[in-house]
């Protein structure tokens, strides 16, 4: 790996911590656990706050794509959603473990979600910078399992706060001090390892160099010329298609993985914790060992392979009981997360324009936002409506096998 895909690489180690920390492991137990009054009652307002962050980010992510490709500013507005990102997840500090924190802290995860996701579409739109086709796959697996190494790291540190009877730097665990802290090494986290990528790759010469309101006309602008050329290119727009369903219910999954640990089978928030790292180790190396052969089997395969690992344990997991039974299954679900996140960003690579890098990132966040809000609200009211959590997780393998089922019909690649 080139020094300058490493720096490009290294940002996957820096923004990994939030997913891994806020959305699915730590702050989204403590919410369901210590604020919200009921772990129900949690995972349905977890899930109307992804729903109404996955709305936002479908709007905004394919205009802010295209203004990125009008005006060559990747890299500054990267740095923007770096830091709104950062500054939300610090601001959970402040959400203490009674029900009136609850607003305070969804809002704080909602604003950090849609900034994390926005600034994605930045980053995945550098890949093309540091990897030639032939090795898109390669680079981009082994940035993602990068990522789980860092989310690993991240979820370390805050173990080490929340494990001890007596936490260190006079955290008061009955205030759930420690684990509000870990929001804090999340954002620190962030900023100290994701400025790399803003030196390393400089931005591509800008067509033009409009202002801010121009830029924004001609974003909007192409982003109506790539929609309107999706009919003429079929095998993207079943991808596309494809992936409103797939990533829907994997960001389901990472966002009420942990509550459903937590109320199905038990887990107490120390063993969640574990289970993170273990879950990290298994992600991790999925997605660096796929990465090494995907360019030899195809990105389509690759991601094909890799839902069907993760229908086969989670309905495994749905349908099992107790604790042992729960890490057999949830351990080796987590070697198939990573490819089919990993591949799929390098699918896009080969399959996008080289001067619409960005707008079809940006069509990618789309793909995987605008039908964003149907996972979490799926789930939700599932939820409230049987009162089981087993049934709303269900849906989430409902999503998995249809868009598995719609990109198995594509043929070829742009």
């Amino acid at each position: 790996m080139t020094r300058k895909a490493f720096a490009w690489a290294l940002y996957d180690w820096a923004n990994s911590a939030f997913p891994t920390v806020v959305s699915t492991f730590v702050i989204a137990a403590y919410f369901t656990q210590g604020i919200a009054p009921d772990p129900v009652t949690g995972q349905a307002r977890w899930g109307w706050m992804q729903t109404l962050a996955g709305l936002a980010i479908a709007i905004l992510a394919p205009i802010m794509g295209a203004v990125a490709d009008s005006g060559g500013r990747r890299r500054l507005m990267l740095l923007w959603c770096t830091v709104v990102c950062a500054t939300a997840t610090a601001t959970l500090w402040f959400a203490t473990p009674e029900p009136g924190s609850a607003l305070l802290a969804l809002a704080a995860v909602g604003i950090a979600t849609i900034a994390f996701e926005i600034g994605t579409v930045f980053y995945n739109s550098m890949l093309p910078q540091v990897a030639t086709p032939e090795q898109t796959g390669r680079v981009s697996g082994l940035a993602w399992g990068l990522g789980y190494a860092g989310g690993l790291c991240c979820l370390a540190v805050c173990l080490a706060l929340v494990l001890p009877a007596t936490p260190p730097f006079g955290l008061d665990k009955a205030a759930s001090e420690p684990v509000r802290a870990a929001a804090l090494i999340v954002a620190v986290w962030m900023l100290g390892f994701g400025w790399p990528v803003l030196f390393a790759l400089p931005d591509p010469p800008p067509r033009e160099r409009p202002g801010w309101a121009a830029a924004a006309r001609l974003g909007l602008t192409e982003v109506g010329a790539v929609l309107r050329s999706l009919p003429r290119s079929p095998a993207l727009l079943r991808f596309m298609v494809a992936r409103l369903f797939y990533t829907d219910g994997l960001n389901t999954l990472f966002a009420f993985g942990a509550i459903f640990a937590a109320g199905v089978y038990g887990l107490s928030f120390i063993e969640i914790m574990i289970f993170g790292i273990a879950l990290n180790v298994t992600a991790g190396a999925g997605a660096a060992g796929f990465g090494l052969i995907e360019d030899r089997i195809g990105s389509r395969t690759t991601i094909l392979l890799a839902l069907t690992g993760v229908a086969f344990f989670g309905t495994g997991l749905l349908v099992a009981s107790g604790t042992l039974a729960f890490w057999l299954l949830a351990l080796p679900l987590g070697i198939f997360v990573g490819p089919a996140q990993a591949a799929s960003r390098s699918l896009m690579v080969k399959m996008a324009p080289a001067d619409q890098v960005s707008a079809h990132f940006g069509l990618f966040a789309l793909s995987g936002r605008v039908t964003g809000f149907l996972g979490p609200a799926a789930l939700a009211a599932v939820t409230e409506i049987t009162g089981s959590q087993r049934a709303g997780m269900a849906t989430v393998i409902v999503f998995l096998i249809a868009g598995g089922a719609i990109l198995a019909g594509m043929r070829g690649q742009r």
